[in-house]
């Protein structure tokens, strides 16, 4: 076996981890594949006749092509935000392959990756790398350009947003998370029946400029019309996931890891009295999100 089909061997090898980094820090099927191929471009073109870890190696190839496309997204990613207000969601990108970034959406968790993308490239980089694939904050650091303290400080802030800590009580907490759980269930099956059983009678559904195609605001009253309301987004329901909003629990909508729509619940008594549903770039970023520890 000749060198060049060693390494082709031994990058294959390493493929699927070097995926799943790549996908936790992007967030993105397509742009991850795109970083694991540019990491095979750079070791094709590179002396690693000194390198005795090639697994780490790559793997801190990976995490700066991901650190280097984080820093320049943000520009792109508040255009194609603001695009996204008048973008109809029945078109899936045609460079994804839905059931596939959906099983990888499912195994990191959704909310997850919506909250992640709301931190600065290198906090994102440094709770991935450590919290989740374990990498020791020395060599996390010569990937950031930061000292291995600055780089623990970067993860404990990370962390903390990511875990954030809700403002009530746990027993009203899982109260609340039940119910919402229970919500979303009854939407995906389209079930009225049981949306019925979770709505107070006189529940309001408010849905904030940029939510409807028209552009305008909308107010439902009782619990059939919210509950016909929720049936009729069924199709939106396999895109959301239970998260803590502004410290209470409440819902957000991210198809193929983009966030469209946050909901936040109104829980009185184990029903749902308000549901608020809010889009758009500029109102999605005053809210503080976080994961919902299982």
């Amino acid at each position: 076996m000749d060198e060049h089909d060693w390494l082709v061997e031994q990058f294959e090898a390493e493929r699927p981890n070097l995926r799943a980094v790549a996908y936790r820090l992007l967030g993105s099927l397509p742009e991850a594949e795109d970083a694991v191929q540019e990491s095979w471009l750079r070791l094709s073109r590179s002396n690693t006749s000194g390198v005795s870890n090639l697994g780490g190696w790559l793997m801190t190839v990976v995490a700066r092509i991901c650190l280097d496309m984080l820093r320049s997204r943000k520009s792109r990613r508040e255009q194609s935000l603001d695009a996204l207000e008048t973008e109809p969601i029945t078109r899936e990108p045609s460079s994804i392959n839905p059931e596939e970034e959906a099983e990888l959406s499912d195994s990191v968790g959704l909310a997850l990756l919506v909250v992640l993308d709301t931190l600065k490239p290198a906090e994102r980089l440094s709770f991935v790398l450590h919290d989740i694939f374990d990498v020791p904050f020395n060599g996390i650091a010569r990937v950031v350009e930061r000292s291995e303290t600055a780089t623990r400080q970067l993860a404990s802030r990370a962390r903390r947003r990511i875990r954030g800590g809700a403002r009530v009580q746990a027993a009203s907490l899982t109260v609340s998370r039940e119910v919402v759980d229970a919500f979303l269930t009854a939407s995906r099956a389209g079930n009225f029946e049981a949306l019925l059983a979770l709505l107070d009678p006189d529940v309001v559904y408010r849905a904030d400029s940029g939510v409807q195609p028209s552009g305008k605001s909308q107010v439902v009253h009782g619990a059939t019309a919210v509950a016909k309301q929720a049936r009729a987004f069924s199709r939106l329901a396999r895109f959301a996931q239970a998260a803590l909003v502004n410290g209470t629990v409440g819902v957000v909508v991210a198809p193929y890891g983009r966030l469209r729509y946050v909901a936040q619940f109104t829980i009185t008594g184990g029903k749902i009295t308000q549901i608020h549903v809010m889009a758009g770039p500029a109102v999605l970023r005053r809210l503080h999100l976080s994961v919902l520890s299982d």
